[in-house]
């Protein structure tokens, strides 16, 4: 069951409330993104090899476009709506009154889906011909599209992000989603080389969802989706929104503190990424939206347990999302500073966090689910959470800081308000909430599996909420490994400032990216282990359709009493020598496409070894064989230059083995 609750018209809401109330009194409820309908079929049909796909084959067409939108958000800070001009994604679905938030694309495993994509944008010339810099961002209103997560073609007219479709241009994507795709959280998003980061921060990206029906059976596993089947869903795309409204001049109007100002009658607009950078972000004075709706109030029931999909859909903040009781009616002025902010959320919003029980990272079944009281998400990030709240009343849903390390600013800024969630009275609990979640869990299972597998799905949960039946990849075994990869992210800043990668552990052979040069070939049926390292600040590595599993994050400061390396993404691990932050902890075996590369570096020189942290990962390339990329997710960085080609190509000689394939079976 999809949570769908109306959103108000802010606009109304204001002209009826007293200035000096908004903040306690505008209620600006959210909705789950409009999903995208079909057009209709389409006038081909593919032929398939599935002879018993997972559902009956769907094919269908979807349009969306890509225009300027004039739209509004709400500004905390003035207690009215601004008015702004973005570039952005429409089609059939989206009403005129809808947020600011791209709509939801639904696919099931087995689907052929058909996206043709209509670049309807103002004429760029800088589009046409090639810089001679292609790391200087340019090509404002081109774009592409790409479907982050997928285990799909990366080539021609599949996911495939080395094209630019320039304003008044169309394309039409097709992807063949495979019977066995697992199901899942994932979002897409525009991807052209020079504009990425500035079409995303315009509201760019939607949500992606895998939706499954397969049950599990006594010898493959099948989706969660079976087991949480009518359960009440969120799907939330966090965004930051860097809108600016700029002077006769062209210059960006700021208030006296240094954040962004737009006068009643302005309109916000995003012109450049001039502006973008470390503490960018935090320095305009803008919040983080939930579908396009800022300050947004949740409404929940005591006791109900709920999934939530939450996407990273921005460029530049980290968010540590957390829930704690509001304590008080106290209201938050209009225009607060950070530290009176922090003040109220001291005062008014409880110390101790609600655990939440996280099941899926970037997408894919975790093996067991793991409680955060702050869950960490980088851009380009998704956690699925089952949430239940205890009490009735209001929760504040707040963003704290995180180590500096951690963060994508290296500011460890405060804590921040981002909402609140409106609990209506229900079904009490009191006992460890992960123990509330996983007994209505097994109330489910009981009733929704199949008898041949029920009491293997009902044991699972009993043993610490473990979803084994669920988990869409098999581990990478030591002897299936074929062969193995190093990689690099390095800012070089001896000279002017290069966003670079390397193929080595050595910052001399790291390179800005080139986009006539591969720089890595695969072996399609290889099985390989990459050792991750960032010599200068933290970065998210993000590599395209083949996902992976973390197999170990080390410091060189964090030892055992015997001198071994600690692991410091087992459960309940603390991070050595940054214990303030939490992220990597539980970690160890989770698949993901998305993951934080920590350096506590982040000044000229060598980078002190100490200083730099270890990540082994292991990952199967399989079915796809074409070019894509491999890249920092700060997108900025990535539009500087801190990206790869790589290519899957075909063995020269077979393995000495076959390798596993993902777990799910068509049934």
């Amino acid at each position: 069951m999809r949570l769908a609750v109306s959103v108000l018209a802010v606009s109304a809401v204001l002209a009826a409330t007293p200035a000096a109330a908004l903040q306690n009194t505008a209620v600006r409820e959210i909705a789950n993104p409009p999903e995208l309908e079909a057009e209709g079929k389409p006038p081909s049909l593919m032929l398939t090899a599935e002879a018993a796909p997972a559902t009956p084959t769907d094919n269908r067409l979807l349009d969306l476009k890509v225009e300027m939108i004039a739209s509004k958000l709400y500004n905390p800070n003035t207690g009215r709506d601004d008015k702004v001009l973005l570039r952005g994604y429409t089609g059939k679905g989206m009403l005129p009154d809808t947020p600011l938030v791209s709509p939801e694309i639904e696919i099931r495993p087995g689907e052929t889906v058909r996206i043709s994509l209509d670049n309807q944008l103002p004429t760029d010339p800088t589009c046409l011909g090639h810089p001679a810099n292609m790391n200087i961002p340019h090509c404002f209103n081109g774009t592409n599209l790409h479907t982050h997560g997928l285990w799909v073609n990366p080539a021609g007219n599949g996911d495939n992000v080395l094209l630019s479709i320039n304003p008044g241009v169309s394309f039409q994507y097709e992807y063949n989603v495979p019977s066995d795709h697992p199901s899942g959280t994932f979002w897409y998003h525009t991807h052209r080389h020079g504009s990425t980061a500035l079409q995303v921060s315009s509201g760019m990206a939607g949500a992606l969802i895998i939706r499954g029906e397969r049950m599990p059976t006594p010898t493959a596993n099948g989706d969660i989706d079976t087991l949480l089947k009518g359960m009440p869903e969120r799907v939330l795309v966090m965004q930051q929104i860097q809108y600016a409204c700029y002077d006769k001049a062209g210059a960006i109007q700021k208030n006296k503190d240094g954040s962004y100002l737009c006068n009643p009658g302005d309109v916000g607009e995003i012109r450049n990424i001039d502006d973008f950078g470390p503490g960018s972000w935090g320095a305009t004075g803008r919040y983080t939206s939930f579908n396009g709706v800022v300050m947004p109030t949740f409404r929940a029931t005591q006791g109900v347990v709920e999934r939530w999909r939450m996407i990273h859909g921005g460029v530049r903040d980290t968010i540590k999302l957390t829930f704690a009781k509001r304590l008080d009616n106290k209201v938050l002025k209009l225009g607060a500073t950070a530290a009176e902010v922090d003040r109220f959320i001291e005062s008014s919003c409880a110390k101790d966090s609600l655990p939440i029980q996280l099941i899926a990272a970037d997408g894919l079944t975790m093996a067991q689910a793991q409680p955060s009281r702050g869950t960490v998400f980088q851009p380009g990030y998704r956690f699925d959470a089952l949430v239940a709240f205890p009490e009735a009343g209001q929760y504040c849903v707040l963003d704290m800081p995180n180590s500096e390390s951690g963060s994508l600013n290296r500011d460890a800024l405060g804590r921040k308000l981002m909402g609140y969630v409106e609990v209506a009275k229900g079904t009490p609990f009191t006992n460890n909430p992960k123990a509330y979640v996983r007994d209505r869990l097994i109330e489910r299972a009981k009733t929704l599996m199949p008898p041949n597998i029920r009491d293997t799905v009902v044991a699972a949960l009993t043993d610490q909420m473990k979803f084994t039946p669920f988990v869409p990849h098999p581990t990478v075994e030591d002897d299936e490994l074929t062969g193995t990869q190093e990689l690099t992210f390095r800012i070089d800043i001896s000279g002017p400032t290069q966003f670079e990668v390397g193929n080595t552990l050595n910052s001399a052979d790291t390179k800005p990216y080139d986009p006539a040069r591969i720089d890595r070939q695969l072996p399609l049926g290889g099985v390989e282990e990459w050792t991750l390292q960032s010599h200068f600040v933290s970065h998210p590595f993000h590599i395209h359709v083949n996902p992976f599993q973390i197999v170990s994050i080390t410091n060189p400061k964090a030892k055992n009493p015997d001198g071994s390396l600690i692991d410091l993404s087992l459960p309940g691990q603390a991070d050595i020598p940054d214990p303030t932050d939490g992220q990597y902890a539980g970690l160890h075996g989770v698949w993901k496409d998305t993951l934080w590369i920590k350096s506590l570096f982040a000044a000229p020189g060598d980078a002190p070894p100490g200083d730099i942290y270890t990540v082994k990962v292991r990952t199967r390339y399989q079915r796809y064989i074409g070019e894509y990329v491999l890249h920092c997710h700060i997108l900025d960085h990535e539009d500087q230059g801190m990206m790869q080609n790589v290519e899957v190509v075909l063995p020269q000689a077979p393995f000495g083995k076959n390798n596993p394939a993902v777990m799910h079976g068509s049934h």
